[in-house]
């Protein structure tokens, strides 16, 4: 049975599920795709799921390396940096070694079997169909909100220009725009997601070369007090404490948020068993590079204590060293930084989600079809109606909108990479046992590495809790977790009536 298409489209291909009480070892149609067959083993025309491999290399690359680099960095920054001072960078380093834990478990399973939707399809298989369903809809609404804090920055950052134009009129039109972009094709995406992605690098490297210059001769107004000293010297390492800096790790895990997209764009990806490994391999280089490299340069040309919440770093750093017209230049990159992000996440991944979702029975039968050109339009939909929600926000509370979305979306991410890590323990096990396949792309110190970051998450996860700005997000996904279950409830309510 196919799911019903629009009109003039191509079938999805077989992609009907079972029932939803599928035992944890059968894999689902959808993640049968893949698996073989001419679209799995080659680099073009269509996959059993009915997408199209319509991502290049190139753009498989830019999609791993615009996911590491979004909003966290580029406007977050600057409240995290006013908190732990130098400190920071330490924690972006952290952070950045447990999530590259996390994409090697990831990769691990992709070249196992690369699907669409990928670690809600591993969750099915692995843990059992309550974990496929929870996952798929947690990393939708994760993804959700993400969205609305991308459309959110991108409202303050035009107000930087036209302080008249209000917050939730420059978010909706975003969002307008990339859903346009999003139907047409995933070349579409692809294309635009190539370029946002590169202006983000080329900001990122012109950051640190300008840096540079004023480190080593003086360049610039900041030329004269400008020091790798400022690191350590003003006020010290942390400032403010080490409480004061262990709390800013929410905001630095935000940052990362996206580095998964990787793993949903592989059921669209041409050679993924090669173009996945590739990208995840790469990530410790650009972690190094985007983060790390960029904050000691930026804290290195101006003090920490220069920075200020709600300004980015990048934008205040290039005001202080005195270009011309650099501060409105590097403004217009951060725009498309949070644009960037919503296009890859808030809409290409949520909508795959979705889909996934539906096909394994677990959301409505609409929401599986495919246009012409492999497009799941009607999950596209709904994922940009319900991050609507997210102008009505900015329209009733712009001062705290950011900051109230990143710590939801924080929290989300936190319950994906941790499934993401257990699922990988389950498929370690199955291939003891020779229920599943090895690969040749394996997690280094498995399962210690996995419970090493399972930790680090928990931890993480209690921070968020002890603070009265961050704990709305356990709030939120308690009753998200509530939710899930009676919608589970219901499922099961329907499929049994169904027998």
């Amino acid at each position: 049975m196919q799911p019903p298409t629009t009109g003039g489209t191509t079938p999805a291909g077989p992609v009907d599920a079972g029932p939803v009480d599928a035992g944890p070892g059968r894999r689902s149609a959808v993640g049968r795709a893949g698996a073989g067959g001419p679209a799995g083993a080659n680099g073009g025309g269509a996959t059993e799921e009915g997408y199209q491999r319509g991502l290049g290399t190139r753009q498989i690359q830019m999609i791993a390396i615009g996911g590491t680099i979004g909003t966290g960095l580029f406007l977050g920054a600057g409240t995290a940096i006013s908190q732990a001072g130098p400190s920071l960078i330490i924690w972006y380093a952290v952070a950045g070694a447990v999530l590259f834990l996390v994409m090697r478990a990831l990769g691990e399973l992709l070249t196992h079997r690369p699907v669409s939707g990928s670690f809600a399809e591993y969750a099915r298989e692995f843990l059992g169909p309550f974990w496929g369903y929870a996952t798929a809809w947690t990393y939708w609404i994760m993804w959700v909100t993400t969205g609305m804090a991308e459309i959110t920055a991108a409202g303050q950052y035009v107000k930087y220009w036209f302080p008249g134009v209000a917050q939730w009129q420059t978010a909706l039109v975003s969002l307008v725009v990339l859903l346009a972009v999003n139907m047409i094709s995933v070349k579409a995406f692809g294309e635009l997601e190539f370029w946002f992605a590169l202006v983000k690098v080329v900001a990122i490297v012109a950051m640190i070369l300008v840096g540079l210059a004023v480190l080593v001769i003086g360049f610039g107004d900041v030329g004269d007090t400008a020091s790798v000293t400022h690191l350590w010297k003003d006020g010290g390492i942390a400032p403010h404490g080490v409480h004061d800096s262990l709390m800013t790790l929410q905001i630095v895990l935000f940052a990362y948020l996206g580095v998964e997209l990787v793993g949903v764009t592989a059921g669209e990806a041409e050679d993924p068993q090669k173009n996945i490994p590739r990208a995840i391999n790469s990530l410790p280089v650009r972690f190094g590079l985007f983060y790390i490299g960029t904050l000691i340069v930026i804290l290195s040309v101006v003090s920490w204590a220069e920075f200020s919440p709600g300004v980015s770093p990048f934008v205040a750093a290039f005001a202080k060293i005195g270009i011309p017209a650099a501060a409105g230049i590097v403004n217009f990159i951060v725009l498309t930084s949070a644009l960037s992000s919503c296009n890859a996440g808030g809409l290409y991944s949520t909508a795959r989600m979705l889909r996934t979702a539906s096909v394994n029975g677990h959301a409505p039968k609409a929401l599986s079809r495919l246009t012409g050109r492999g497009v799941p339009a009607p999950a596209l939909w709904v994922s940009a109606v319900v991050m609507g929600l997210g102008v009505l926000v900015n329209a009733l509370d712009p001062e705290h909108a950011f900051a109230y979305i990143t710590s939801v979306s924080t929290g989300g991410a936190i319950l994906v990479w941790s499934v993401i890590l257990v699922t990988h323990l389950r498929y370690r096990r199955a291939v003891a046992r020779g229920a599943a396949e090895a690969s040749p792309y394996r997690l280094p110190g498995a399962p210690y590495t996995n419970l090493l970051a399972l930790a680090f998450f928990a931890f993480v996860t209690v921070l968020i809790a002890w603070s009265a700005d961050t704990r709305i997000a356990l709030y939120v996904m308690g009753v998200w977790v509530v939710l899930l279950l009676l919608g589970w409830a219901f499922l099961r309510r329907g499929s049994a009536s169904r027998a």
